[in-house]
């Protein structure tokens, strides 16, 4: 699935809330069905727009900051400007500020694996503004589903293995097929408490 190719997680988003629900936008979905007991859910997202960025071990990191970049205006985007003066106006390298929203997903499990920062609800493939870094990439992703499973404290290798076992078992006795390798997303900055942080486990689902 092109999704886990392009889609991916997060270990940092802005807003470094200590207590959490930094009020960023989370890409909106429709739950399915829910298991309350296990913070399990069925989801079908809305159509998504994300940018992405190539990611190994190595350059985790560094996808991220290109990333940071793009919604900080590196992009071709028009720039709105206030009606102050004077107005100095460069090339075409400044763009638009784009808010950043919840999660930053991450497939590692994948070929390539990348970071994709959502972009928000109102935008579309057409109207998001193309990076001025060619190594970043512009995709919609449309009728994802996918279980996920929520869980709190550090997006850890440990945490997450623990995390996925429980989803798949939970999978393995319902009517629904994996689409795919699981998906980790973090919705929360590094400032963020660990009991208090949002973390979940996504595998798409047909």
């Amino acid at each position: 699935m092109k999704f886990l190719a392009a889609v991916l997680s997060s270990v940092f988003l802005s807003g470094c809330s200590v207590f959490g629900a930094n009020g960023v936008e989370s890409a909106p979905y429709t739950v399915i069905e829910a298991d309350e007991d296990n913070n399990i859910e069925v989801r079908h997202y809305d159509p998504m727009v994300l940018v992405s960025a190539s990611m190994d071990e190595r350059s985790e990191n560094n996808a991220f900051r290109k990333l940071f970049r793009y919604i900080s205006g590196n992009n071709r985007g028009d720039t709105e400007i206030a009606m102050t003066a004077p107005v100095f106006m460069d090339d075409d390298t400044k763009g638009k500020e784009i808010a950043m929203t919840a999660p930053v997903f991450m497939a590692e499990n994948t070929r390539e694996p990348s970071m994709s920062f959502v972009m928000p609800a109102d935008f579309t493939l057409e109207t998001t503004p193309q990076p001025t870094d060619d190594s970043l990439t512009v995709s919609e992703v449309r009728n994802f589903k996918a279980v996920a499973i929520t869980f709190s404290g550090l997006l850890s290798d440990s945490n997450v293995d623990e995390h996925t076992a429980i989803l798949r078992k939970w999978l393995e006795n319902t009517d629904y097929q994996a689409a795919g390798e699981p998906v980790k997303a973090g919705y929360d900055g590094p400032m963020t408490l660990p009991f208090l942080r949002h973390n979940e486990v996504l595998i798409p689902i047909k």
